[in-house]
């Protein structure tokens, strides 16, 4: 899987909104290190490159091709991240990008396949999942905390980007909608908890033919809505557990939580799977109230670019990264499916991954060992 490094020189593709809370990781995190940068629009490039050291170069063919880089930073819009991802193993770098790995089953196939040949290695976003909110609740789900897991729920609910975003119509088209959106988020959390995904069963509807920009310049002017916006689904993972998903840009207010996994000994209340930490409780049936849970698991302090950090480190000690190609193409394996079930009326398959590794907590951060684990003060925020 590629040649073990002590530090990734990385090339960034695309320099958007999101890659100054990537770079922020990147400047902070010892074995990554920033080397070039292209962008549509040079003058974002030369921003992004400024004070780092990194060259700006005119095009991804260009990147690719320099010997300074080991890693491409996939951060285009969605519609080229498999030609973007494709282009980089073509010319031995690996890759991460930003989520989905690809618009399609067969460009995700294409990219794993490519990868599996070339012997490079491919990351995905979400990495929020590694930071010590999910992992912390992962952790108590591995060691019985809450017995066996029986059921979970999970939720994203809002009225829909319109309201703040000044140019919605993306969210609104063919690759968009809450599922695509927002799902590998909380997919991947429930994959970390759960395992993998093996059926679906799914419903589907959108209310509105038409959206109204909310903000910015174009506010009032309306544009038609080419995706299901209420996706409700059903998915059995591997152990038996069943979990319950609703993803919609139709709820004007709910009060209903992120995520809850029940099990036979308790139930477990998980933070919201879009962040890093957040507190995590379980509720005791002996004692018929809810606790919160000390961080045990995860990365500290982490953020955006930290699947990135790991996939460094796992080149270098030969063991698996943990935001993987693999996961991510289960993720979305199991959101067009369930939109498939939910369109053909009936429960479809789906191929399992791999569980990734839980990352464990730094010996420095671990809490106090003499204390019992359900019973000690909550060290989140």
């Amino acid at each position: 899987m590629g040649e073990p490094v002590s530090v990734l020189r990385v090339g960034l593709v695309g320099a958007g909104n999101i890659s100054g809370q990537y770079l922020r990781t990147l400047a902070g995190t010892p074995n990554l290190r920033l080397t070039a940068v292209t962008d549509l629009d040079p003058g974002r490039a030369a921003q992004a490159a400024a004070g780092t050291g990194a060259v700006v170069v005119g095009s991804v063919a260009e990147l690719v091709a320099r010997d300074d880089v080991d890693v491409v930073l996939n951060l285009t819009v969605p519609a080229v991240h498999a030609e973007v991802a494709l282009a980089a193993i073509a010319a031995g770098k690996h890759v991460y990008g930003e989520k989905p790995l690809a618009a399609t089953r067969e460009e995700a196939a294409a990219v794993l396949a490519a990868a599996r040949a070339a012997g490079v290695r491919v990351g995905c976003a979400p990495d929020t999942v590694l930071g010590t909110g999910i992992q912390t609740a992962r952790r108590a789900v591995d060691d019985g905390l809450i017995g066996t897991p029986v059921a979970a729920t999970a939720f994203m609910t809002t009225p829909g980007h319109e309201i703040w975003h000044p140019g919605p119509e993306f969210y609104y088209r063919p690759g968009g909608g809450p599922l695509l959106d927002m799902g590998p988020y909380y997919l991947s959390a429930l994959v970390h908890l759960l395992g993998p995904v093996t059926a679906v069963t799914g419903a589907a509807s959108a209310p509105r033919t038409e959206r109204e920009i909310g903000s910015g310049p174009r506010a009032g002017q309306r544009f038609p809505v080419e995706v299901d916006t209420h996706v409700t689904g059903i998915l059995r993972h591997e152990g038996g557990a069943l979990s319950t998903l609703v993803m919609s840009f139709d709820v004007h207010a709910a009060r209903l939580p992120r995520i809850e996994v029940y099990g036979t000994g308790g139930s477990l209340s998980v933070p919201d799977p879009n962040h890093f930490d957040g507190r995590v409780e379980r509720y005791a049936p002996d004692r018929r109230e809810w606790e919160p849970l000390p961080v045990s698991a995860g990365y500290p302090g982490a953020g955006r670019g930290t699947g990135l950090a790991d996939l460094a480190d796992a080149l270098a000690a030969g063991r698996p990264h943990r935001a993987s190609a693999e996961l991510a193409a289960h993720v979305l394996e199991v959101m067009l499916t369930l939109l498939d079930s939910a369109h053909g009326g009936r429960t479809l398959p789906v191929a399992g991954c791999p569980r990734p590794a839980s990352v464990d907590l730094p010996a420095t951060d671990a809490p106090a060992a003499d204390v019992p684990a359900a019973r000690r003060e909550s060290a989140t925020a």
